[in-house]
């Protein structure tokens, strides 16, 4: 299928434990993984994953390594600690960051492991935990065009939309402002439905009606309907945490390119709301809660 021989995985939360587990059952190759939580290496272990004992382990046995971790600051304390990445990588390598990064990060990274002869891409994912597990992601990469035409069978593996989006960065850039608009139109569709909840209109005939008309979208039809209309926000999927690290990204590049991204800022008020009722890690859409309690908007 391709002409690696070895693959490594290292990150095994929400979404790397099925991103991995697909690898491993249609990539043709073997998968040695790595996490701090021996759990999901258990699971993983019936599908053929091989635990690996350390970071280190995984760079010295693989030709291609897929990371999907936190934040950016980990994909960096990976990459750069004493028994890091980059401290193992060697010449020909690639590394293939599936988390959502700074831009300014990864392609610093990328240039670090370039004076190793080796290369660091950024493939960050779109789509939910439930594309995760049927292998139906949408994939965003930055990087050489010869070297996505290398890995796109892998990133196959668990995606069915894999577009090149330029050089290194350019995905990071798509992804993170994906997720900002995603933040920005459930915000919408919160204050749509706090609307027409006070003003006596059933929200589930508002969001149905909304699915037959130009505010369809996405986030409508997952986070409006599958969510927020009946109330579900659990732990262990895309947190309010996890999402308000992305939206401070999308600001931080807002503010690098003179934007201002006031609808992105109004999006983080309500985060930090709902972070400061205790909800950080719920689903992130539980922010209609306080939408809705407040219309006047948050402190």
């Amino acid at each position: 299928m391709t002409n690696f021989q070895h693959a490594g995985f290292i990150g095994m939360g929400v979404m790397g434990e099925p991103i991995c587990r697909n690898l491993a059952q249609k990539g043709g190759l073997p998968v040695r993984g790595f996490d701090s939580n021996p759990e999901p290496l258990q699971r993983l272990a019936a599908h053929g994953v091989i635990t690996a004992a350390s970071v280190a382990e995984v760079a010295q046995n693989s030709d291609i390594v897929f990371l999907s971790l936190p934040s950016g600051e980990v994909v960096a304390e990976v990459a750069r600690g004493p028994q890091g990445l980059l401290a193992h990588t060697r010449p020909g390598q690639i590394i293939v960051d599936t988390s959502t990064s700074p831009i300014d990060v990864t392609r610093a990274l990328a240039d670090e492991f370039a004076a190793r002869d080796a290369v660091f891409i950024d493939a960050p994912v779109a789509r939910t935990r439930a594309a995760a597990e049927s292998g139906t992601l949408s994939v965003m990469v930055g990087g050489d065009a010869g070297v996505f035409e290398q890995v796109r069978p892998l990133i196959a593996t668990f995606a069915s939309e894999i577009t090149h989006c330029g050089p290194v960065g350019s995905g990071q850039v798509v992804k993170i402002l994906n997720n900002m608009v995603l933040f920005e139109t459930v915000t919408a569709l919160s204050e749509a439905r706090a609307i027409a909840r006070r003003a006596g209109v059933d929200p589930q005939i508002l969001l149905e009606t909304f699915t037959r008309g130009s505010a369809d979208s996405f986030a409508l039809r997952n986070h409006g309907l599958k969510a927020m209309l009946p109330g579900n926000f659990p732990e262990k999927a895309f947190s309010v945490e996890y999402a308000r690290k992305d939206l401070r990204y999308a600001l931080a590049l807002a503010a690098q390119t003179g934007v201002n991204a006031s609808g992105a800022r109004n999006v983080d008020d309500w985060f930090a709301a709902a972070i400061e009722q205790g909800q950080g890690t719920c689903y992130f859409p539980v922010i209609s809660r306080y939408i809705d309690a407040d219309s006047a908007g948050p402190d």
